[in-house]
């Protein structure tokens, strides 16, 4: 039997809707759609007008809300002003043990190599000697050729896995430094400066998935330790769950250890709060049209309507990653419709795909809720506001998604549009939609 044309059309619109951030530079130029100008102009602001530059900021928002693709775009954007870091603390550390230290001692790790991904040419001496220095701290033989002048050659993709698989290394790395942690920000000062003198360019670096922790490991790591992370002396942005903040001691901490550099990446609004129980909403027009375009740029225009990608965009809530998450599905979906039916030739994603979709979805939130929460949910949707927006049951859903922060002249909050579907049919509320 042969194959169906459209395979590798869908195909390639499944790989487009992959659901990791937009991080490479080829990546950026292909798929950007300008979203979130006003937090990428905040982060610009604060980094470039800080009088000492090492800007301690905080980046918050929703899981899935873009952050990681506004910073790619962020740290290309500055990239000729400033030597830019940017890494996923994910990549370094297994999520589960994060700490404080750690995060520091990753923050040196990637300032070494960006510094040789961009070839600056820091001095022998002191290079070999920072070689030195991490060889020893992780257990990792340095290769010292046989000649006239001693050289030392060192891998620090080699750290970067050592860190992610072995708990051992992290360990001891915790234990030296845990008691000594001047001695840990000293060497970061060391590496920024000599990099910062070598490149002629400050510093920058920016931790990503700080936020996809969870709120305990969140407030563990801050709420103890946010002075030793605000300690080098060189500018960094470290990403927050939205969720954390709600707290008020986490919330207080931040605004008073950061000097109020906060920025916060909110969900878009595609409806507005006074029109969202009404059967004819007013749309945002503008906010919808930037999504879809979102869209657009990965799917054909032959194989997704203009008024389904609409559809996807309203079921999204507003968040970005759910929105390609929901068109992925479409696309999977359609993929094992094609390689059942290789002989029809009209398949593209269509109501009948998005409901199936949105079914599935909704089945992966129903999994996640208990008696409680959806009696938090029913009040939230009926009132834009839990009982107790500081609780850790709702801070839960928020984290989670279940729940969407919105923000104008106040915050505010609603149900998920997928987990509104869910309430109507558990006969908890009488949803419009």
């Amino acid at each position: 039997m042969s194959e169906s044309p459209l395979l590798p059309i869908f195909q390639k619109a499944y790989q487009n809707t992959d659901l990791t951030p937009l991080i490479e530079p080829e990546q950026l130029e292909k798929f950007w759609v300008e979203y979130g100008r006003e937090a990428l102009e905040s982060l610009v602001q604060l980094v470039e007008d800080h009088a000492a530059q090492d800007a301690k900021i905080i980046f918050s928002g929703h899981r899935g809300c873009g952050k990681s693709t506004l910073l790619a775009e962020f740290g290309r954007t500055v990239g000729d002003r400033y030597f830019v870091t940017f890494f996923s603390i994910s990549d370094l550390i297994e999520m589960s043990d994060v700490n404080h230290i750690n995060i520091l001692f990753a923050i040196a790790v990637n300032l070494m190599l960006e510094a040789e991904k961009q070839q600056i040419e820091i001095p022998k001496p002191i290079k070999d000697s920072f070689y030195k220095w991490f060889a020893k701290r992780t257990r990792t033989e340095i290769d010292t050729p046989i000649s006239g002048e001693v050289s030392v050659r060192f891998d620090f993709k080699l750290i970067s896995g050592k860190l992610k698989t072995e708990s051992v290394i992290r360990d001891e790395i915790k234990q030296e430094f845990e008691r000594n942690v001047s001695d840990l920000v000293a060497k970061l000062n060391e590496i920024a400066a000599t990099i910062q003198a070598t490149s002629q360019k400050d510093v920058l670096v920016i931790i990503d998935d700080l936020d996809k922790l969870d709120l305990a490991v969140v407030r563990s790591i801050f709420s103890d330790h946010i002075k030793t992370l605000f300690l080098p002396g060189f500018s960094i942005i470290y990403t927050i769950p939205v969720a954390a903040l709600r707290e008020n001691p986490l919330s207080a901490m931040f605004t008073t250890e950061a000097d109020d550099q906060i920025v916060v990446m909110p969900v878009s609004k595609l409806v507005a709060k006074s029109e969202r129980r009404k059967p004819d909403p007013v749309y945002q027009e503008a906010a919808i049209e930037t999504l879809c375009e979102v869209l657009h740029r990965r799917i054909p225009n032959e194989i997704l309507a203009p008024e389904i990608a609409k559809q996807m965009v309203l079921e999204s809530g507003g968040v970005l990653r759910e929105l390609v998450r929901i068109c992925n599905r479409c696309c999977r979906i359609c993929l094992r419709e094609i390689r059942r039916q290789p002989e029809r030739t009209d398949f593209k994603i269509d109501g009948l795909v998005l409901t199936e979709a949105i079914k599935g979805l909704r089945l992966d939130f129903e999994t996640t809720l208990g008696k409680a929460d959806y009696t938090i949910l029913q009040t939230t949707y009926q009132n834009f506001l839990p009982e107790d927006p500081k609780a850790d049951p709702f801070l839960d859903l928020l984290h989670g998604l279940q729940v969407l922060e919105y923000r104008n002249d106040e915050v505010w909050y609603d149900v998920h549009p997928i987990v509104t579907d869910l309430l109507r049919r558990k006969g908890l509320i009488n949803a419009v939609r």
